[in-house]
């Protein structure tokens, strides 16, 4: 079990002093270029995964990587949607699926979710994805194929809010689909699906 007392003492004796510059002034500037949107996992973490600095990813965690379709009301999702777009004026926005996803593998398995009313409802809003993979695979709906069409459903969802139509329109803001590996640390980006996905190139894996 990871000590978290010891972990933030480690990050204030050891990692802190060399980078007390950049937190002086990210103390007064928030201006993130990018939105993450990925998996609840905790193995998938986006800084890492990114080698990204404190300051340049405004991230939103959810189980699998959901992004419910925009609706009028309070929803914690679409106001960290709305803050990332709208206020802070990201100009991308990645959604990250990733393998052996516990998400994408319970609705690929049709597990019984009646004890968790809660992750079966949040789920519904990968209904779209799972449809799309029963169509074109009745047979064999792998977890695989599945965590794909997931990331592609998300997108559309994300599409849906009304900051993000926005700043689609303007030309302003790129949508991007990633599938994280664990087993292999690899990035794949997927292929777009239409104009709200931006210009994202056919499937390939980012530079290693």
């Amino acid at each position: 079990m990871h000590d978290l007392a010891r972990g933030v003492a480690r990050f204030r004796r050891d990692v802190f002093p060399a980078k007390a510059r950049l937190f002086a002034r990210l103390a007064g500037r928030h201006a993130p270029e990018v939105l993450f949107i990925g998996c609840s996992d905790a193995r998938v973490p986006p800084e890492l995964i990114t080698q990204g600095e404190p300051g340049e990813l405004f991230v939103v965690r959810t189980a699998g990587n959901i992004v419910p379709a925009y609706a009028p009301g309070a929803d914690g999702v679409a106001a960290s949607i709305e803050y990332a777009v709208g206020v802070l004026g990201v100009t991308e926005v990645v959604v990250c699926g990733h393998s052996y996803c516990g998400a994408m593998t319970a609705l690929a398995e049709d597990r019984d979710l009646s004890g968790t009313p809660a992750v079966a409802d949040w789920l519904r809003h990968a209904d779209a994805a799972r449809a799309r993979v029963s169509a074109e695979a009745p047979a064999a709906e792998s977890v695989d194929a599945l965590v794909r069409a997931n990331v592609h459903t998300q997108l559309a969802n994300l599409a849906t809010h009304p900051c993000v139509a926005g700043a689609l329109a303007r030309g302003t803001l790129t949508l991007r689909g990633w599938v994280f590996d664990i087993a292999t640390g690899t990035v794949e980006e997927l292929p777009a699906t239409g104009s709200a996905t931006g210009s994202v190139p056919s499937r390939a894996t980012l530079p290693a």
